[in-house]
């Protein structure tokens, strides 16, 4: 009965838009999509080693199928997150960290050669980043209201990213003194009990604080798939943004697996390739604190454009210096491209749409973003494969993602709209 009535106060606990009146509230959502951030970092340096090393998978795509496992699973779980907000924003996280529990169990027990068991851990992974993530980000935007949009996605993605970064270094120091497993994941599994224990006590209901659009001539979009086709397709500026997110994670889903197989060909020590993974997500996430309030005051447009040509620069880079220096470069720069798109894609979403059309909007959106991860995936492991060149055929498919995010850059450099306020009903100032 206690449990009953603490949930009840949380959810019925008044609340009113500005981040200056929830900044506790608004604090804890950050320090919670930190604990989402470390459950996914704990695989970004081992698990693509584990599938090389431990499961003796002899096939780039086979390796990378846990990318693509994850990236699957986390789209669908977006668009699910999109439509059941509506009834509780809460409710969902606390079910994607029910979803996150046993990922840290499977993956420090799961014996070779079942590496179906690795893609069970993905599964359930991406349940519990597309839930959690998606309504960390949601329930920020409901507090921060229309003129702090940038702001609060880029701290909420701050937090994650450097998250992330963090524990794929530490597992890979870990790793370097403990092995691959099970001390590493450990970190996981205490994220994913911070997690569900913080949302549980501590996180109240926002869904009350939507505002609906003033001013409109239609009501909000409704429906699963015409909401889908809508927001997929039909919103002014969506294509673009959808196509723009998804090849970000394309580039996203070719880190994940193929940077730790090419760095360890190079490196023996393991804390050394956890320190050039980390590097990126480390500069993605810290400089995101500056991007996403930056695209408040200039708009989203040349964050977007100038942002996919730094990855694709960065991407060139990597496949064609392999030393640690162009290496290190090569992340730092991933890492500041990456900064400038992500949470300004997210913000657009919002100015594109209005308030009550907020969340299946970023739902279809995110859809499509971590769709990239198992498209990326797909692609490099095929381009390794086809090569038939092992590690040294890595550059080739890293070098095409260069190109697919130049391609992207100038298709949104084409097709969104410069000023803010001609995007539809989010949009207050150009």
């Amino acid at each position: 009965m206690r449990s009953g009535r603490s949930e009840a106060a949380l959810v019925a606990r008044p609340l009113h838009p500005g981040l200056r009146r929830n900044r506790r509230l608004f604090a804890l959502l950050v320090l919670l999509n930190a604990f989402v951030g470390v459950l996914i970092g704990t695989e970004r340096t081992l698990v693509p080693l584990l599938g090389e090393r431990e499961f003796l998978l002899g096939s780039s795509t086979a390796v990378l199928s846990f990318v693509a496992t994850f990236g699957v699973t986390k789209a669908f779980a977006n668009l699910a997150a999109g439509r059941w907000a509506e009834a509780g924003r809460r409710r969902v996280l606390l079910t994607g960290w029910v979803a996150g529990l046993p990922v840290p169990l499977i993956l420090m027990l799961a014996p070779p050669p079942h590496w179906w068991l690795i893609l069970v851990a993905n599964v359930l992974l991406g349940v519990n980043q597309g839930l959690c993530w998606s309504m960390t980000v949601v329930m920020k935007v409901d507090i921060a209201g229309e003129d702090r949009r940038g702001l609060a996605i880029g701290a909420n993605e701050f937090a994650g990213y450097a998250a992330v970064a963090l524990a794929a270094m530490a597992t890979g120091f870990l790793a370097a003194t403990y092995g691959t497993r099970p001390i590493p994941f450990l970190l996981g599994a205490v994220a994913a009990v911070a997690g569900i224990l913080l949302t549980a006590v501590a996180i109240p209901e926002t869904r009350h604080l939507l505002r609906p659009g003033a001013g409109a001539s239609r009501g909000p979009v409704r429906g699963g798939l015409a909401s889908f086709v809508h927001f997929t397709a039909r919103e002014p500026g969506m294509p673009a943004l959808n196509q723009a997110g998804l090849v970000t994670n394309f580039k996203d889903g070719v880190a994940w697996g193929l940077f730790p197989l090419l760095f360890a060909a190079s490196l023996a020590d393991a804390g050394a390739v956890g320190l050039l993974v980390g590097l990126y997500p480390l500069t993605w996430g810290v400089l995101q604190l500056a991007t996403g309030p930056l695209s408040d005051r200039i708009g989203r447009k040349g964050l977007i454009v100038t942002g996919l040509a730094v990855q694709a620069a960065s991407l060139f880079a990597i496949a064609a210096l392999p030393t640690y220096a162009g290496w290190v470069a090569g992340m730092v720069g991933l890492g500041v491209g990456t900064a400038m798109v992500y949470p300004t894609l997210q913000a657009a979403v919002g100015d594109a749409v209005r308030p009550e059309d907020r969340a299946p909007a970023l739902g279809t959106y995110r859809f499509w973003r971590d769709l990239g991860f198992a498209f990326g995936a797909v692609t490099a492991g095929a381009i390794v494969d086809i090569l038939a060149t092992g590690v040294s055929g890595i550059p080739v498919a890293v070098a095409v993602t260069g190109m697919v995010a130049l391609v992207s850059g100038l298709t949104v450099a084409a097709a969104l709209p410069s000023a803010r306020k001609a995007w539809g009903f989010g949009g207050v100032r150009a």
